[in-house]
């Protein structure tokens, strides 16, 4: 699809200073600084900058509804993107598991997306970029991560220690691990057996994951951890490279984080839900508290419009703040320095909100139409 040439008449726009009247003009894919193409009027509208979504896993359930059901990953990646563009999000990262947990979490399926994500990128208005969620304790598949990386070019690595250590180290059975093996296709015990071997190792994680972020970070790979518990363990990270900490689940890594020049993420739907649904810190009170650089989708992606909105009606930060968490903040953490606001000269990616119900009715990626639906269509066709 050609981009527009086009200015958007009528509609409150978003600014640093907030929400403004005044026209926007896209040319050639960008925001311009003079009257370009047609004028639509868009009097009822709000205009505001693309949503860079910098942390979601909610295409799991495109890709794989049942297990074994999709053959055809692509097919699915499309019904994601699709997703992402009725939520206004005009660049998205998609966080894939590298887990022991197998299933649509392990290292052959982790394959089949990122194989799925390089197949259709080229195909799609909505910037896709990738994420590898890598389980530290997988000792035996550092060499074949390196490679992983390399071979779909993944600027983004996450890691991550899920392991139940506290009742593995004494000597029970994990709950829900009977259920979680049958899913996968494993037998139970063999599970186990294999998650107690992963434990019982956990002395070589340091010295090799120091080597892999090491040889990781070299290559230009952004490198995060997830759910930082403590203090430690977040300069630990950040003694790695890991200048990135998903999901803090306590105030002391987060604070932890910005004392050490560290970005924070948290996910939309722990503050739309008003708390984590594990009870992990609130993410309203990181953002009240002026730690957070950036919310995520994280497993539902209309959530992450919803918390801009919270967190400005509940008078936490103004909209232009507020929504600065979805779109520059995070566009600054991805090194992406072209979006995330609409000053001209930067990508034409924004969305289009009806002012009286917040639907989104528009999504523009880069100057194309990514989603368009209802009354303001008959506004750009005619």
């Amino acid at each position: 699809m050609t981009t527009l040439e086009i200015t958007l008449r009528g509609a409150q726009v978003l600014t640093a200073e907030g929400l403004t009247a005044c026209d926007l003009s896209l040319s050639n894919g960008r925001i311009a600084d003079a009257p370009s193409g047609r004028a639509v009027d868009l009097d009822g509208y709000m205009i505001l900058p693309g949503i860079v979504d910098i942390h979601g896993d909610g295409f799991e359930r495109h890709l794989a509804p049942r297990r074994g059901a999709m053959k055809d990953l692509a097919q699915g990646m499309i019904a994601t993107e699709a997703e992402l563009a009725a939520n206004g999000i005009t660049t998205a990262v998609l966080a894939q598991f590298y887990s022991w947990e197998g299933g649509m979490r392990g290292p052959e399926f982790a394959d089949q997306v990122f194989a799925a994500l390089t197949a259709v990128r080229e195909h799609v208005e909505t910037d896709l970029h990738a994420q590898l969620r890598f389980e530290m304790s997988l000792l035996d598949d550092y060499p074949a991560v390196e490679d992983m990386v390399a071979r779909h070019g993944i600027g983004y690595v996450v890691f991550n220690d899920h392991l139940p250590h506290k009742a593995l180290a004494a000597g029970k059975k994990p709950q829900g691990l009977t259920g979680q093996a049958l899913r996968i296709g494993r037998n139970p015990e063999k599970h186990l057996e294999y998650i107690q071997d992963l434990h019982a190792r956990l002395p070589e994680v340091g010295p090799a994951l120091d080597r892999l972020s090491t040889g990781l970070a070299a290559r230009g790979v952004r490198l995060g951890s997830h759910d930082d518990a403590t203090a430690e363990g977040r300069r630990q990270a950040r003694a790695r490279g890991m200048t990135i900490a998903e999901f803090p689940e306590t105030l002391e890594a987060a604070e932890e984080a910005r004392a050490g020049g560290d970005a924070v993420i948290m996910g939309a739907p722990n503050l739309v839900r008003g708390g984590s649904h594990k009870g992990n810190v609130s993410a309203v009170d990181l953002v009240a508290m002026g730690l957070v650089d950036a919310l995520a989708s994280d497993y539902h992606y209309p959530s992450i419009r919803r918390a801009a909105f919270l967190l400005a009606d509940g008078g936490v930060c103004d909209l232009a703040t507020a929504w600065g968490l979805i779109s520059s903040g995070p566009a600054r953490l991805l090194g992406l320095s072209d979006r995330g606001t609409l000053r001209p000269g930067q990508r034409a990616d924004l969305v289009i909100l009806a002012a009286d119900t917040r639907r989104v009715v528009a999504t523009m990626a880069e100057g194309r139409i990514s989603y368009m639906a209802g009354a303001v269509a008959r506004r750009f066709i005619g």
